[in-house]
């Protein structure tokens, strides 16, 4: 008798679970698509900003074209989408965390939150060094390695499923600190031992560098060597992370 009252009361906690979690993937979406609704009467100047590192570039006489009869109205409008997951994407992390939050301890809530905010900060981060610094360079080399007599005409689509690659190639790159974190966090590798395996994550940062970007030796450097300066710093700050804890078990000790 007295197993059916806790049986009951799981079920009634599981169900407030789950209908929490619909609430916070409802909001997340309703926020998606409201930014992405917000964007969609400015997606032809949107997509101009974003295929100007190529544009800019082109010979006298060229410009992009549109292979596919919807073309010019499909590119703009997943550029858009894809903009909207991104700018949603703080309030979407918001309400993941808010979710996840209660059931973490409080020093894990210590170390999520700013891991988390970091870890949106980076992808940001990677995706504007991809926009700043890796197109221009790679468009102008591009375009200059053109055939003499061969017009550069990219098609909109195509340029777009290219430079969303980057983007996505950088913004997770750019999250090497934070996988280092968190895999020190969780005593799955240490600092010493993240040292050691340099060598093996130069070559893996340039192998997975030549996979994910066009096939110049320019592009792959531009994202092997951030991964390798970001891998570093991942190391630096997990040997503070260790510090500190370090810190903390020694003051328990001596309260005890």
């Amino acid at each position: 008798m007295t197993d059916q009252p806790e049986t009951d009361q799981q079920e009634l906690t599981l169900i407030d679970h789950l209908l929490e979690l619909r609430s916070r993937v409802l909001r997340a979406l309703v926020a998606v698509v409201a930014v992405i609704i917000l964007l969609i009467p400015f997606a032809r100047p949107l997509y101009s900003l974003f295929s100007a590192p190529l544009v800019s570039r082109l010979p006298e006489g060229s410009s992009m074209i549109a292979i596919d009869v919807a073309s010019p109205f499909f590119a703009p409008f997943k550029l858009v989408m894809v903009l909207g997951l991104l700018l949603a994407m703080p309030f979407v992390l918001y309400q993941l965390w808010a979710f996840v939050a209660p059931g973490l301890y409080r020093q894990e809530q210590r170390l999520a939150k700013p891991l988390l905010a970091a870890s949106l900060v980076l992808f940001y981060a990677g995706c504007a060094f991809a926009y700043f610094v890796v197109f221009p360079v790679i468009f102008t080399f591009f375009t200059a390695m053109a055939p003499e007599g061969i017009a550069v005409m990219t098609d909109i689509n195509r340029y777009l499923d290219f430079i969303l690659v980057l983007f996505l190639a950088f913004g997770l790159s750019f999250q090497v600190p934070i996988v280092i974190i968190v895999l020190v966090a969780l005593g799955l590798v240490s600092p010493d031992g993240l040292g050691k395996a340099r060598p093996y994550v130069i070559v893996g940062a340039f192998t997975v560098a030549m996979l994910v970007t066009p096939p110049d030796i320019i592009s792959q450097t531009l994202l092997a060597v951030p991964v390798l300066l970001l891998y570093e710093a991942g190391i630096r700050l997990s040997r503070l992370l260790v510090k500190q804890g370090d810190e903390s078990n020694s003051g328990e000790v001596l309260k005890r």
